[in-house]
């Protein structure tokens, strides 16, 4: 029996990457139509007080002499980011900023949060993006195809121009905390763990502004007899030092004074039983010194698997957040900065 002929599929030619400078792959992806292209980073995620905060940009992709400056932001000194910020501002087709709480960091989880600010991010610019990259790993829920590149705030110009805008604002946020909170320091750590910043930890406990699920800002609170001043995710840094509660039947976690069966004041849709995502996030295994790397934060059987390890949400159940269509968890309070206007 003679074997069935397959007839030859075309092929669309294959997109030739001119050259290994940071524009080849936006300008690949330009020259065949998948454009504009976004690039998306984060500032903070390492830290352990203050926001974390998210940046998307377009770029045009014959700009490179222009912005020849532009790097990965960490390899700038201030004066230079600073510089290319502006040029950045000036030059870039559209941009999306997106400022994330210590608190919301606290309630959700730094991998969830980074996520969900990469989300709304993407979501915020003024044109929906034909294509997006991202510094690392891959997300999902975005609303055009995208590919996570190794280094990519160094190998990708639009990720390098996301993690400056990302990292000044952040920057700027923390030196205007030095002046609410001049004991830690944070105009010179920028939040981020030194010795320095660990001794006014020490000395002073934290403050508002801090991570408080963390385990060397929850260790400090419990050596001063602190609370968290706002809900905590379980974690067992939290659990350990007494920041947070196991919550009991109905309650909300890190606030047993507001039952489940309770309405949200502060946002109607999200009623107090709705626990928010658990998932990966826990400090230890999100670059957070002094963490171990393991996910001991999640509570998968008390609280549902509503969030997978990737932060990716699956259907709203009894212990779960809803989720939009973006990607924004109902009662989050993420916000963002496009062209300097707010969008929510």
């Amino acid at each position: 029996m003679n074997a069935t002929a397959v007839p030859d599929v075309p092929r669309p030619p294959r997109a030739v990457i001119r050259g290994e400078t940071a524009w080849a792959l936006q300008s690949a992806l330009d020259r065949r139509g998948l454009g504009p292209v976004a690039g998306v980073d984060e500032a903070g995620r390492g830290a352990c007080a203050g926001p974390l905060v998210v940046a998307a940009c377009v770029l045009r992709r014959t700009d490179s002499t222009r912005l020849a400056e532009l790097t990965d932001s960490k390899l700038l000194t201030a004066a230079a980011r600073d510089r290319v910020y502006e040029q950045i501002l000036r030059r870039a087709l559209d941009h999306c900023v997106v400022v994330i709480s210590a608190a919301e960091v606290d309630a959700y989880g730094i991998h969830v949060t980074n996520l969900e600010g990469m989300r709304r991010a993407v979501a915020g610019l003024s044109g929906r993006p034909g294509y997006v990259l991202t510094d690392g790993f891959r997300v999902s829920g975005l609303p055009a195809p995208s590919l996570s590149v190794v280094k990519g705030d160094r190998a990708v110009a639009c990720v390098a121009a996301a993690s400056v805008l990302a990292k000044v604002t952040r920057d700027r946020i923390m030196a205007g905390l030095h002046g609410t909170y001049p004991v830690y320091g944070f105009a010179g750590h920028k939040g981020y763990t030194t010795s320095d910043h660990g001794a006014a930890l020490s000395e002073h406990g934290p403050c508002p502004e801090h991570r408080w699920s963390y385990t060397n800002v929850a260790a400090a609170a419990a050596a001063h007899g602190m609370r968290a001043p706002h809900r905590v995710r379980l974690s067992v840094a939290a659990l350990q030092n007494g920041v947070a509660d196991l919550p009991g039947p109905g309650e909300a976690p890190g606030d047993p004074e507001n039952p489940g069966d309770t309405e949200n004041p502060e946002n109607p849709e999200n009623p107090g039983d709705a626990v928010a995502p658990v998932g990966d996030g826990v400090p230890g295994g999100d670059g957070v010194p002094g963490g171990d790397g393991a996910d001991t934060g999640r509570a998968w059987a008390q609280y549902g698997a509503g969030t997978d390890d990737r932060g990716n949400h699956g259907a709203a159940g009894a212990g779960t957040a809803a989720v939009r269509e973006n990607g924004a968890s109902a009662g989050d309070r993420l916000t963002g900065v496009r062209g300097g206007a707010r969008v929510s």
